[in-house]
């Protein structure tokens, strides 16, 4: 047999995360079975979001805690996400972007918390533009056996045992990490799998683009808008989707710096720190680069409420030492 006819296909998600799970002879399994728990949603929501017709796109016609109207696809990507999580058996406590409170699995025997944000930037679902999930993984800190409290939720990034990130775009890409560098998985739909594409992910230490809403610029803090001045000193790309997730992947593909400061009219930015900058600082700083609030390390941050934001600069490492010396001149 001619093996050139038969090239092996890859190597599935679920294959890789049992082969790191038998680097840890401890591991018992359950985190490995959450992360899958969070791909069954993941190629759930990104069907629906591949098939977009009258019953998905548009808004859903009330607001979310965060005062921002809610599509309909952020509430079907809540209840994909809630439930996936909820049956798999190994969350005992969510929080999600799209609820005011802390939503309980009923597995009160179950480990970890999980922040999320089931869709971000859906509000580019109308003009075809990519999406994202983003999410944190948090070992509880109460005894099991009773729902999970919040001070199992307001933990410092530091304290994450996962974190990552689905980018629904051309190809649907699920990003991770488990603190053990990150790993990249693109799905493939024929087969529903998804399967190693981006192995040992590193952000550059530098790069030549910048992402910000540079509408903005004349509210963001001297110390950012001296930064951008230099940026185009340098000659640098502006790259700017409006994505989140969108922006940061490129960005940690191929360098660059993603910037979303607070400003005179939102001091503390408007990210939220718990399931949006905790979770791509940690896949940044496994990648290599940083993320921080303009001076401070974002994982070192004490939040204070569930939906807490954040300013966020995060990227290439000697970018972001940079601007923190633009913001302490």
């Amino acid at each position: 047999m001619n093996d050139a006819l038969a090239l092996p296909v890859g190597t599935t998600l679920d294959r890789f995360i049992m082969k790191k799970q038998e680097d840890f002879p401890f591991a018992t399994g359950e985190l490995s079975q959450l992360l899958r728990d969070i791909a069954l949603a993941a190629k759930i929501v990104s069907r629906e979001i591949s098939r977009a017709d009258q019953d998905t796109v548009g808004k859903f016609g009330k607001q979310n805690i965060q005062g921002e109207d809610q599509q309909k696809l952020d509430v079907i990507a809540n209840i994909r996400f809630i439930r996936a999580l909820r049956n798999g058996g190994e969350v005992c406590t969510i929080v999600s972007e799209e609820e005011e409170n802390l939503i309980h699995t009923g597995n009160s025997h179950a480990k970890y918390i999980v922040a999320m944000d089931p869709l971000d930037g859906s509000s580019n679902i109308d003009v075809n533009i990519p999406t994202g999930t983003i999410f944190g993984i948090y070992r509880r800190l109460s005894d099991g056996g009773q729902e999970g409290t919040l001070e199992d939720c307001l933990q410092k990034g530091t304290q994450q045992v996962a974190a990552g990130y689905i980018l629904y775009g051309a190809s649907t890409m699920l990003v991770y990490t488990t603190g053990c560098g990150v790993n990249g998985f693109t799905y493939e739909p024929s087969l529903g799998e998804f399967f190693l594409s981006h192995p040992d992910m590193k952000i550059p230490d530098r790069g030549k683009q910048y992402s910000c809403n540079e509408a903005n610029v004349s509210d963001f803090p001297l110390g950012i808008q001296n930064y951008l001045a230099f940026c185009k000193e340098q000659k640098y790309s502006s790259r700017y989707i409006g994505s989140l997730v969108a922006d940061f992947h490129r960005n940690l593909l191929k360098g660059g710096i993603y910037f979303y400061p607070g400003s005179s009219k939102n001091k503390t930015g408007k990210l939220r720190l718990l399931y949006e900058c905790n979770p791509l600082a940690f896949i940044a700083e496994q990648a290599g680069g940083q993320a921080t609030d303009g001076i401070d390390r974002i994982l070192d941050k004490e939040p204070s409420e569930l939906h807490e934001r954040c300013p966020l600069v995060i990227g290439s490492s000697e970018m972001i030492d940079k601007v923190r010396k633009y913001m302490t001149l």
